[in-house]
Order: C-alpha cells, then structure tokens, then sequence
C-alpha cells in the first residue's frame, strides 16, 4: 500500500499552485518552489507532489508550463538561465520523512533526442537515489516514460494521470493494463464534479480501481467538496487549500 490512513492529502506544488498566502505569516509562496515545499511540510503534510520537466543542458527542473514568464521554453534554456529550481536539489532540502510525487512533464524533444538524454533518462540516477531515503511515487501522462520507469526501477510505484477527455473510466483499465499502481485523475473528469452524467458514479471507478489493484489520487479538489471524495473512498488528494482541507477532513 503506498497511501496508509487514507486519504492522504499531498500539497499541490507544495503548498498549492500559484502564489498562496501561508496562513498566520504574512507571506506567501510561489508554487514548485523550496519555500512551498516547507510551508507544506510546516503545515503538517507528509507528502508534496512537484511538477519536473527537462532544460536545454540536461538537468531536471520544477516547473509545470513549458514555458518561463518571458516566453522561453524550458527545454530551450540551460538551468542557471531558466531560474528554475532543480530536482536534485529539492530532494536534498527536504526532510527524508517527507514523500515526495514526482509529476513528470514530458517534452517533444524526447521523441528527437538520444535516449539517455530523456526525461525518463535523467529522471533514474534521481529515484534510484531517492527510493533508498524516501517513500516516492512518479505520476505522468506519458505511459512511454512510466512503462520505462516500470521496467527499470520495478520497486517505484506509478502512476497514470487522466484528465477531462481520457477520464476515469478509460483511465483505470489502461493503468492495470500497464501494470501501474495508482490512476490519478483531475476533479473536472470524474464523479459529482463531470457535466457529463453518462459517466459512471466516482465511488463506482474507485471500487473498480481497488479491485483492479490501484490506488486512486484526486487531484485539486475544492476544501468543501474534500469530504465527498473521502467518502467515495479516494485514497489521496493533491489540494492546492492546504489548510482548508485538513481542517474539512
């Protein structure tokens, strides 16, 4: 079992995306940055999910738009240009107590470049390291790059992620099928949420999942809505209201 008491509430980002205001400081902190990931962990969490994408020089990064405020694609610009914070990093300043959900972001360029300098390539001197300190889980809507890190580093556990037009009900089948561990969808895709009232019921696809083996993580859910998706058997939500949340549950 990878989320124990669910369900588990991971920080989106860190803290939440944007700039989020850290209640009782007077501050705020901007989204996938190492501020967000403690103001997280201050807060009580034991899991923050980051967003991971590659630059031009071949490092990993937190960022989750392909692109930095001025236009510039990340894939374009070496790492000390991009501003952004690495992986590495990160990892390093985080206590080993605290799990981590690497949401990997893909980029055109791995379909052009050499393999080892893919994302999936930069991305398994990182886990192998991480896995020995810490628990880890790799989300991606990229099954290329998760059969690879399925294949390469079998004790890691995985995720597909699915959102409005590929939703639960598609998503659940393919992540058994890829011999996944969890589905994670967007609140948008699933359950009470979805216009669409041809799609079967949330607690329905997670008593699929379950049975299909998978754990289920819900991504950004309202705090007033937290306790339908506990309720639905969700084993863990990445919530961008921190606060609101834990106090919903």
């Amino acid at each position: 079992m990878i989320f124990e008491d669910a369900p588990v509430v991971i920080g989106h980002r860190g803290f939440g995306s944007g700039e989020r205001p850290v209640p009782g400081t007077g501050r705020t902190v901007a989204e996938n940055t190492l501020d967000s990931m403690l103001a997280a962990v201050d807060a009580g969490l034991g899991w923050v999910e980051v967003d991971v994408t590659r630059t031009g020089d071949d490092h990993l990064v937190l960022r989750h738009d392909p692109t930095i405020p001025d236009g510039s694609h990340v894939v374009d610009l070496p790492a000390t240009d991009s501003g952004l914070p690495r992986l590495a990093d990160v990892f390093d300043a985080l206590p080993p107590h605290v799990a981590v959900d690497v949401d990997v972001k893909t980029v055109l360029e791995d379909a052009l470049d050499d393999p080892d300098r893919r994302t999936s390539a930069l991305l398994l001197p990182l886990l192998r390291r991480e896995a020995r300190r810490r628990p880890l889980l790799v989300t991606s809507f990229d099954p290329a790059l998760l059969v690879q890190l399925r294949d390469e580093l079998p004790g890691v556990p995985l995720g597909l992620l699915t959102w409005l037009r590929f939703p639960l009900w598609h998503a659940v089948p393919a992540a058994a099928g890829l011999g996944l561990q969890v589905v994670a969808v967007h609140t948008g895709s699933c359950g009470f949420e979805h216009p669409d009232s041809r799609l079967r019921p949330l607690d329905h696809c997670v008593n699929a999942a379950h049975k299909a083996g998978l754990e289920v993580v819900a991504w950004c859910p309202a705090a007033e809505h937290a306790p339908r998706y506990a309720e639905a058997g969700i084993d863990a939500m990445v919530v961008n209201d921190v606060p609101g949340v834990l106090a919903a549950l």
